[in-house]
């Protein structure tokens, strides 16, 4: 583990233009994990600066997401903290005055271009980057003179500030992932800082936020990495290049080929969710899936999404959360990307909710059927179902599919796989099979005793197990699936579980 030497603060600093994709809740705990450890900070930054962008109910989404999860900031803009306002709409008035300081150092400049002037270049030319190659030939402060500049400030016109790159120059930086990173400023073109309207530009308001709010670690995904140079470069022009934060660059999430990162249009063709949770496009009212209404369990979503591009170096796939602050450690996070796999995400989905306390998961089942108009006689009945088939359940959301039988007597039954080979030696073991529940008490109404009534009756009856027992599954959920047969009819009761046997008993014999 590397060894930390400065107060962790990290940052989770999401745009709000829609849902929030896996790839962005493992970047929050990825950021949560490392703060937890190290006993630090995680802040929530609400970057909406883009106001063309801007989705109204985002916010307040990304917010929800993270409760769900449990990675609840220790600062943001629900529960402030000292460096507040958190969200970059609300701190305007903080990035003027670095980038005029800037243009005033000769590290960025005013320039005027229009749409049009810009659009004109860039059908010249395809490749077009505003840059050290052709700023001089456009219509900006280091292309016209003092007095030229002062008179269309003061005049109105509108204008953008861009960071001047000087050409045949190395940025180096030390990514905490991927090792000594380079780039070479002949490639980096001058990006606007501060937009017509007086707002900052992505570039600018990180730079100037994470050193304002003394941010430690920059998490964020790879395709980050090409704007590092520009953000080195605004640590260095503005001076504060030894409180510059350390870097990690997180490995993309794949399409499940590895054939580029995962992405919505892949989840809807593939079917599955790449969303945390639904989110309903407030424009078009379109709802995308997202994993909790799917049906997973937040600590099993964590858990998938913790071991997306990391792993402890030994064969232990189910974590904790405490487990995963412990041992979580960015020297173990792979360079490479990470293939997302539904599979295996079905299967922690499955391994936590088998580990789930009935408890801990009845909300969500009631919440479910409830929806469905089912009504539950009582909660001791409810907990009996749960118990029964949660090891049978992928999602929340199988519950219904699974247990349906256990609050609705069924209207159809597998007629093709009884009568066949149907004889009035079962019709009469069933009636005497009815006289002999209706005989047990109370006490005996459980799984092994009438499993062993069921098997001496047809001892007695000079019948095969195997003869009724497809049969007696039949009576009672209408079909050849479901847990034990025994238990289905423990959990039914004695008067349910007789008037299925007389009602299937009709069936089964016109």
């Amino acid at each position: 583990m590397s060894e930390i030497t400065k107060k962790v603060r990290v940052r989770f600093a999401p745009s709000p233009t829609g849902g929030l994709h896996l790839g962005g809740v493992r970047t929050v705990l990825f950021n949560y994990l490392f703060a937890r450890q190290h006993k630090g900070d995680f802040v929530l930054r609400i970057e909406d600066t883009d106001q063309n962008r801007y989705v109204e109910g985002a916010e307040q989404y990304i917010i929800d997401c993270l409760n769900w999860c449990g990675l609840n900031p220790d600062e943001g803009p629900v529960n402030g903290g000292p460096f507040a306002p958190y969200r970059q709409s609300e701190r305007k008035k903080n990035y003027r005055q670095y980038a005029e300081q800037l243009v005033k150092d000769g590290f960025a400049y005013y320039a005027f271009d229009t749409t049009e002037d810009l659009e004109e270049q860039r059908a010249q030319s395809a490749n077009f980057r505003y840059g050290h190659e052709n700023r001089m030939k456009m219509r900006n402060s280091l292309s016209l003179s003092e007095e030229e500049t002062k008179q269309l400030i003061a005049d109105g016109i509108p204008y953008v500030i861009r960071i001047k790159v000087l050409p045949g120059e190395t940025v180096h930086f030390h990514d905490m992932i991927r090792g000594h990173v380079s780039f070479e400023t002949n490639l980096v073109d001058d990006k606007v800082l501060l937009k017509a309207d007086g707002m900052p530009t992505y570039h600018l308001a990180v730079v100037v936020d994470d050193y304002l709010m003394q941010i430690s670690h920059a998490f964020r995904g790879e395709e980050w990495l090409p704007s590092a140079p520009v953000h080195i470069l605004l640590w260095e022009y503005l001076g504060w290049k030894k409180d510059m934060p350390e870097w990690v660059h997180l490995p993309l999430i794949l399409k499940p080929d590895g054939n580029g990162k995962l992405s919505k249009r892949d989840g809807d063709r593939l079917g599955f969710p790449v969303y945390a949770m639904n989110w309903t496009d407030p424009k078009t009212g379109e709802t995308t899936r997202g994993f909790r209404e799917m049906g997973f369990l937040p600590d099993a979503f964590v858990n998938m999404l913790a071991l997306l591009g990391w792993n402890d170096g030994t064969e232990q796939e189910i974590f904790s959360m405490e487990e995963l602050i412990e041992k979580f450690s960015i020297e173990r996070v792979s360079k490479s990307g990470a293939k997302f796999d539904i599979e295996k995400a079905k299967w922690f989905s499955h391994e936590y909710i088998k580990k789930a306390e009935v408890s801990s998961i009845r909300p969500q089942i009631l919440d479910d059927l409830e929806k469905r108009g089912v009504t539950v006689k009582n909660e001791e009945f409810l907990d009996q179902v749960i118990t029964l088939v949660k090891e049978r359940m992928t999602y929340l959301q199988d519950f219904w599919e699974q247990a349906s039988f256990l609050f609705q007597t069924p209207e159809q039954y597998d007629l093709d796989s009884v009568k066949p080979k149907w004889t009035d030696a079962k019709t009469s073991y069933f009636n005497d099979l009815i006289i002999k529940f209706d005989s047990l008490s109370d006490d005996q109404w459980n799984p092994t005793y009438l499993e062993a009534s069921f098997k001496t009756l047809a001892e007695e009856s000079s019948i095969k197990i195997g003869e009724v027992m497809l049969p007696f599954r039949i009576m009672l959920v209408g079909g050849k699936f479901g847990p034990g047969v025994f238990d289905i009819a423990s959990i039914l009761g004695k008067e349910e579980t007789k008037n299925r046997i007389m009602k299937a008993l009709n069936a089964f014999n016109n």
